[in-house]
Formats: C-alpha cells, sequence, structure tokens
C-alpha cells in the first residue's frame, strides 16, 4: 500500500511577517476537506513541524473557501533580518507541512 501524504489531499500557501508564519491548507475535493478538517489539528501541525515552531499554533477554519489556516508563532527563528537560518522565511513550511504522513496519524 503506497502511503499518502498531505499533499494528496491539499494545496498550500504560507507567508510570513516577522516571527509568524501564516501556512494555507487548501483541500483538493469537499470530501478532502472533510477528512482534513477532522484530522488536522493545531497539535498536529505543530508536532509536525517540530523545533521549527517554537510557540503557540492557532487554526482557522475557512469553510467558504474549504480551506484551514494556521498561524504559527515564534517560528521564523527571529524573523528575517534577526535569523541564521537558510531560509529564515516562512514560505517554506507549507511545503514542509504537505508532505506530512497522512494515514499514519489519524
Amino acid at each position: 500500500m503506497t502511503m499518502r501524504r498531505l499533499f494528496d489531499l491539499a494545496y498550500g500557501r504560507a507567508g510570513d511577517k516577522g516571527d509568524i508564519s501564516n501556512i494555507s491548507v487548501i483541500a483538493r475535493s469537499p470530501e478532502a476537506y472533510q477528512e482534513i478538517k477532522a484530522k488536522l489539528t493545531a497539535e498536529r501541525v505543530k508536532a509536525h513541524l517540530g523545533g521549527l515552531v517554537r510557540g503557540e499554533v492557532i487554526r482557522y477554519d475557512l469553510d467558504n473557501i474549504e480551506a484551514l489556516n494556521f498561524v504559527c508563532h515564534d517560528a521564523l527563528d527571529g524573523g528575517g533580518t534577526r535569523s541564521l537560518r537558510i531560509d529564515s522565511l516562512g514560505k517554506s513550511l507549507a511545503g514542509a507541512l504537505l508532505y506530512m504522513p497522512w494515514d499514519s496519524q489519524e
């Protein structure tokens, strides 16, 4: 059996401002949205991103566009002007989240 990943169910977009990353997960279908909404919690996002997100993760449901938005605090090592990370911006965090193994954490 092939393991699914979150990207099989959704697209992602991300942005950043200061030390906050904003990650949107946009479902590929109404059925996918129902599954994502039921299973993709703020706690699961924080656990998957590990030490990249040191602060609180808040989830916002956007039912009208079948998407979830995650606001990740203390996620960019101080922000673009303070960080020593190679990618200090939050844009790559959407890709990291979409790579999450999906079926292994029901």
